[in-house]
């Protein structure tokens, strides 16, 4: 089972266009991270919602440290309306500590289909 991440920008007056330029740049950054098993953006007016699932927690902090400067860059003009944290309780729990200033919603794994 994965860890996904999913969170949701909203970007301030005037900054969508910024904010979407902005994409690329995290899409290069982690193009290479083998532990990413998908990583991508959809937009709806000025929202912008990121999909991306990691092999473990662990991967998906890295994944954040990786793009945290990116982020800091993001957050100067867009809100993080919502935040949610799928995947098995273990998981999870390798992530509360480093993510609780977020106040993410945080969801277990109850089952489903691996490929």
């Amino acid at each position: 089972m994965s860890v996904s991440l999913h969170p949701y920008f909203k970007a301030h007056a005037g900054k969508r266009e910024a904010c979407l330029a902005l994409l690329p740049t995290f899409i290069a950054a982690t193009q290479p991270d083998v532990d990413c098993l998908y990583y991508e953006f959809t937009t709806r007016e000025d929202e912008i919602f990121c999909r991306e699932a990691y092999t473990t927690g662990a991967a998906a902090l890295a994944h954040l440290t990786t793009v945290g400067p990116l982020l800091e860059q993001m957050l100067g003009m867009a809100d993080l309306t919502r935040l949610e944290i799928h995947g098995p309780a273990a998981e999870l729990e390798v992530m509360k500590p480093a993510l609780a200033g977020l106040n993410p919603a945080w969801f277990e794994t109850a089952g489903g289909v691996t490929r």
